[in-house]
């Protein structure tokens, strides 16, 4: 997992690498203070770049995410059919994930506990990817594709559908079930079936007795 930019000599992005390595070899919460130390540099010298713990964190959040929004937005911009368009956005997305993950497990797993633990300093990047979303939903609505369904009505179940391929921390423990053969059939299923039409799953009785 490389969280660093490609301006060498910039300090922003030297002491991002600084922070990348005290999460993948410590696993700790990261702070202004700590970072100071670990970097060797003078706390005022760090806080001109980042004023606070929060800045900090919405720095290394930034470098997680940002490639992401690019693969989002390379596969919006494209003129793939929407089937095809929704695997890729989701798929591409994966596989990043899962590269990042086989290459360092515990780096991984260390990102996912500081994300869950300040969930609501990344909801913005989980809104943009749920508005990405949203969009290629509404794309494939103007073809015929989910009949009667409102977008987030469509938006929250095709999420619940495809959350072991979104959602990072799942490749901890369920990487070798994961792949993209799987993934591509669920969306084969999605674009095949996914409407507002009562198929009768729910029924209308209890149950009884044959």
């Amino acid at each position: 997992m490389n969280l660093r930019s490609d301006q060498p000599g910039d300090e922003k992005t030297r002491l991002l690498g600084v922070a990348e390595r005290m999460i993948e070899e410590r696993g700790d919460a990261i702070s202004v203070g700590s970072l100071a130390i670990f970097a060797g540099v003078p706390r005022a010298r760090l806080e001109a770049i980042f004023p606070d713990d929060d800045a900090l964190f919405d720095a290394i959040v930034e470098t997680w995410f940002v490639d992401h929004i690019a693969i989002m937005e390379e596969v919006l911009a494209s003129d793939l059919p929407p089937n095809r368009k929704m695997y890729e956005f989701f798929a591409r997305r994966f596989r990043l994930s899962r590269e990042r993950y086989r290459a360092n497990p515990a780096a991984f797993k260390a990102y996912c506990e500081l994300g869950a633990a300040q969930f609501e300093r990344i909801r913005g990047y989980v809104d943009l990817a749920d508005h990405y979303l949203c969009e290629l939903i509404a794309q494939a609505q103007a073809e015929g594709a989910f009949e009667g369904l409102a977008i987030d009505q469509a938006l929250s179940l095709i999420n619940q559908m495809v959350l072991p391929y979104t959602l990072a921390e799942v490749l901890t423990y369920m990487d070798e079930r994961l792949s993209e053969e799987k993934l591509g059939r669920i969306v084969d299923t999605i674009f095949a079936g996914l409407s507002a039409a009562n198929g009768g799953a729910q029924g209308v009785t209890g149950l009884r007795a044959a």
